[in-house]
């Protein structure tokens, strides 16, 4: 299909290095088999791990000294809320566009209005990773807040 569907959508880092941050970040909406939209409200969770993409305003201590992006069990709350907006280098996406495979958005932060972020601090819990975090104003931001949608049926 040339949409995404939501079980089987990964989402990294759109940048000349491919940067693996987060290993299978999964989209899960509700049923699990409707069409990614811009504009949609999702939670983010890594099944490896069983934790769901967690953040509030509070600033890592070291590192980029941005607001800090964590995994967390329970998810439920308000802080796990991400919404899918259009790329940096892509015009605006219309609520209820369909995000399509390969395609490249920002995801920010339903509470703060921040952008889920990667850039090459090290990560402030694992040294050998690197540091997620919440970046920019209501959506602006750099080209560090681009991920690029991947699809797959595994």
């Amino acid at each position: 299909s040339s949409g995404i569907n939501a079980e089987y959508g990964t989402v990294k880092r759109a940048s000349r290095l491919m940067i693996w941050v987060f290993l299978s970040l999964i989209l899960e909406l509700v049923s699990g088999t409707e069409l990614v939209t811009c504009t949609s409200m999702i939670k983010l969770q890594n099944l490896q791990r069983g934790v769901r993409l967690h953040s509030h305003g509070v600033k890592y201590g070291s590192g980029s000294g941005q607001q800090s992006v964590t995994g967390v069990p329970d998810g439920d709350d308000v802080n796990s809320y991400w919404t899918i907006l259009s790329g940096s280098t892509k015009p605006t996406c219309a609520r209820g566009d369909e995000i399509k495979c390969g395609g490249v958005i920002r995801l920010q932060h339903a509470q703060t209005g921040k952008n889920l972020h990667s850039h090459l601090f090290t990560a402030p819990i694992t040294n050998h990773m690197q540091e997620v975090s919440a970046f920019g104003e209501e959506g602006k931001g750099d080209s560090g807040d681009d991920w690029q949608v991947v699809c797959s049926t595994d």
